[in-house]
């Protein structure tokens, strides 16, 4: 099966799984959550348990490093919570991984999403507000960056 097939459920899991093995590969304690978990996808700790962090995964196939969001990425933060936005390749490639504090993505979302609105559809008329937000990294400024996590 090509990864470009693969549905769309299906990449949302296997993203988190790769989150939680990479973790693992870095000698952290990570632990997938129940599908119900409000916004925590994986629950990450150092080894002696003294600090842990609360992730959430979103996952994209190939393409530019964007991934799409809901409104609540506006005002679901905390300072021991992160998103890991992670970027599949062709099976048996390395997806590529950017971690961001929660708080980065509820400004960036926030702010993105005020100056789309403000802006105007292609036949002049005013843009229906959406619950759809936006994230991007287009400098790779949070590419790796696994230090972030504070473990």
């Amino acid at each position: 099966m090509e990864l470009l097939q693969l549905e769309s459920t299906l990449v949302g899991v296997a993203g988190e799984y790769f989150v939680a093995a990479e973790l693992s590969v870095r000698g952290y304690l990570a632990s997938v959550t129940l599908r119900n978990s409000r916004g925590i996808d994986i629950i990450a700790s150092n080894s002696d348990a003294s600090r842990s962090v609360s992730i959430q995964v979103k996952t994209s196939k190939k393409g530019a490093a964007r991934w799409v969001l809901t409104k609540k990425a506006e005002t679901f933060f905390a300072g021991n919570h992160f998103y890991i936005f992670t970027r599949l390749h062709e099976i048996g490639e390395r997806p590529d991984f950017y971690i961001v504090p929660s708080e980065t993505v509820a400004k960036y979302c926030s702010r993105t999403h005020r100056e789309w609105l403000a802006g105007t559809k292609k036949d002049g008329s005013a843009r229906n507000d959406s619950s759809m937000r936006v994230f991007e990294d287009k400098e790779g400024e949070y590419k790796e960056a696994w230090g972030s996590l504070g473990l």
